[in-house]
């Protein structure tokens, strides 16, 4: 019994002991600017699984390895531009997270706005249409005294 005692503190002490000699990770890449173009990009590019977020906001694989990717382009000296190119030219243009005005991606762009404009000319004619029916049919002599006797009745 009293082995398993000290055996149970010795284990509790040694993990005691384990977190104060942790140290602060350190960044993958010692190059600061490396590591900040890094995140820059990882912020202008999209995550291939996630979609609708950044590469800086995902934690998906292949986002990790896309940064991973850029990490790697970054260290062997290419531009900002010259990275996406490459990113793009094997991704396409939907791994950038504001893809560029092009024929292929109007519809992107201007399609939210069209819609938008549809649905309130839609609304527009409908109300036109209801007035114009409302105005056209007069009430008939009996829906008129069924109006003033609940009218009445109110007041």
């Amino acid at each position: 019994m009293k082995r398993t005692f000290s055996l149970i503190t010795f284990f509790c002490f040694s993990l005691l002991l384990n977190n104060a000699w942790a140290q602060e990770a350190r960044l993958l890449q010692e190059d600061v600017v490396v590591e900040a173009q890094v995140q820059r990009l990882s912020e202008e590019l999209r995550c291939l699984v996630c979609q609708n977020q950044t590469l800086a906001d995902s934690h998906a694989e292949l986002a990790e390895d896309l940064r991973k990717e850029i990490r790697e382009l970054a260290a062997k000296g290419m531009s900002d531009k010259e990275i996406v190119d490459y990113l793009v030219a094997r991704y396409g243009d939907f791994v950038r997270y504001r893809p560029p005005l092009k024929s292929t991606t109007v519809l992107l762009w201007f399609g939210p706005f069209v819609l938008l404009l549809a649905g309130v000319a839609g609304l527009f004619v409908m109300l036109r249409r209801r007035e114009k029916l409302a105005a056209e049919s007069p009430l008939s002599a009996d829906e008129a005294h069924k109006v003033s006797e609940l009218l009445n009745k109110e007041s």
